[in-house]
């Protein structure tokens, strides 16, 4: 089953050097929180609006692969407690917030 993040594209990039992503949501660590927030597909959005509404960086929306991964739905969201490999990223699609909604491509 795939999953979704919505990053910051400085946090990817760091991910992308490192070989594993571990930041669980707006600068906050997988170390500070004990796990990474995720959402489905259908909640992605909502997500977006609800905690991304005032970013004015560039974002990225990581699709990944749970096999492998420790994840556990709380709350009704997928959460990955450990690092999330970069292999286990699927796909990494370029998105921004644009008047409190996420635009994507």
């Amino acid at each position: 089953m795939t999953i979704h993040h919505l990053a910051r594209l400085h946090d990817w990039t760091r991910a992308v050097e490192d070989g594993e992503y571990r930041t669980s949501t707006l600068g906050l660590t997988l170390d500070e929180v004990g796990f990474i927030h995720a959402s489905y597909a259908q909640q992605l959005a909502g997500t977006a609006e609800r905690f991304y509404a005032e970013e004015t960086g560039p974002l990225v929306v990581l699709d990944i692969d749970e096999a492998g991964l420790d994840v556990r739905e709380e709350g009704g969201f997928p959460h990955v407690y450990g690092p999330i490999p970069v292999a286990a990223v699927e796909r990494v699609v370029p998105a921004r917030m644009t008047n409190g909604r996420l635009v994507t491509g």
